[in-house]
C-alpha cells in the first residue's frame, strides 16, 4: 500500500463519480493546452503544469486492437480520472481499472474498495504493485477471494504488459510474452529489465524529454529492491539468485552542438 496514491482517491470524498470526471476533464483540457515545460503553483510549491499523450502509445494500442488483442489501462489513479484520460487512446471505461472508492448515497467516501480477500473499506489494497495483479485477476479473469491474489496459470495472464515504474513490476512479470519498459531510471524495474532473465523484456527511452544515460550502475545486488518494511535489499530473480549491478544502455542519445 502507498498512502499518497490512496490519498489522491480519498480527496474525492463527498463528490459523485460524474463530478470527479468533470474535474478530471477540466484538468486534462488545461494541461494538454499548456506549452511543454509549463509549471504551476500548488500551495507553496511548484509542480508540472503540462501533459501530453504519446503518439507511440496510441499507435501501439491501435495496432494491438487491430491484431485482435483486448487492451486495458490499469492505473493507480482514481478510476473515474483514469477513465477520462483513457478515452483519448481508444480505451473505454469497461477496459479501464483504477482505484475505486466505496460510495454512499451516490457520493464517494474516503474508504476504498478491496480485492481478493481484502474487504471493501479495509483500505489496504489498491491497483498498485501486487494489487494490480489482484484487480486484473478479479475484474478481467473473474477470479474471486484468495485466488485473485495469486499468480495464475499462463492462460489466465496478460500476454503483453507495458509500464514505467517499480510499482508496475508484478504486472509486468505476469506477462507471458513481452514486457515493455520505458526507462525512467527506476531502480528495481531497470534491474529486472536489463537482467532480462527470460529474454522477454523490451526497453525504450521515454518518448517525451527522455532521460540521458545514468552515469552510475543500478545497484541491483545491494539496494535496488525495497522490502515491505521499507528497507533496501538486493533484487532477486524468481529462483532466488541475486541480479548483479546493471549499466544503463538504453537511453536518449547524446546530442552534439
Amino acid at each position: 500500500m502507498e498512502p499518497q496514491y490512496a490519498w489522491l482517491a480519498q480527496l474525492t470524498r463527498g463528490w459523485s463519480t460524474p463530478q470527479v470526471k468533470r474535474f478530471a476533464a477540466a484538468a486534462r483540457t488545461e494541461n494538454l493546452a499548456a506549452p511543454i515545460g509549463t509549471r504551476q503553483r500548488v500551495g507553496t510549491g511548484q509542480a508540472t503544469g503540462w501533459v501530453r499523450y504519446y503518439d507511440q502509445q496510441r499507435d501501439l494500442i491501435r495496432t494491438l486492437k487491430k491484431a485482435g488483442f483486448d487492451v486495458y489501462v490499469v492505473s493507480a489513479s482514481p478510476e473515474p480520472v483514469a477513465e477520462v484520460w483513457s478515452r483519448s487512446v481508444g480505451i473505454d471505461a469497461r477496459h479501464t481499472l483504477g482505484i475505486r472508492n466505496v460510495t454512499a448515497h451516490g457520493r464517494h467516501t474516503a474508504h476504498l474498495k478491496g480485492c481478493g480477500t481484502v474487504r471493501d473499506g479495509d483500505d489496504s489494497m489498491i491497483t498498485y504493485i501486487d494489487g494490480k495483479r489482484c484487480w486484473i485477476n478479479q475484474e478481467i479473469y473473474g477470479m474471486r477471494g484468495a485466488a485473485a491474489e495469486k499468480v495464475r496459470p499462463a492462460a489466465k495472464r496478460q500476454v503483453f504488459a507495458a509500464g514505467d515504474s517499480d510499482t508496475d513490476i508484478s504486472f509486468l512479470r505476469d506477462a507471458t510474452a513481452l514486457r515493455l519498459v520505458l526507462n525512467r531510471n527506476k531502480n528495481e524495474l531497470m534491474c529486472r529489465a536489463y537482467d532480462n532473465a527470460d529474454r522477454r523484456w523490451l526497453i525504450n527511452p521515454m518518448f517525451i524529454e527522455p532521460k540521458g544515460a545514468k552515469t552510475d550502475p543500478y545497484l541491483c545486488a545491494t539496494t535496488g529492491y525495497t522490502e515491505r518494511n521499507g528497507d533496501a535489499g538486493p533484487v532477486r530473480r524468481t529462483d532466488g539468485s541475486v541480479i548483479p549491478d546493471q549499466r544503463d544502455t538504453v537511453h536518449a542519445p547524446t546530442r552534439t552542438p
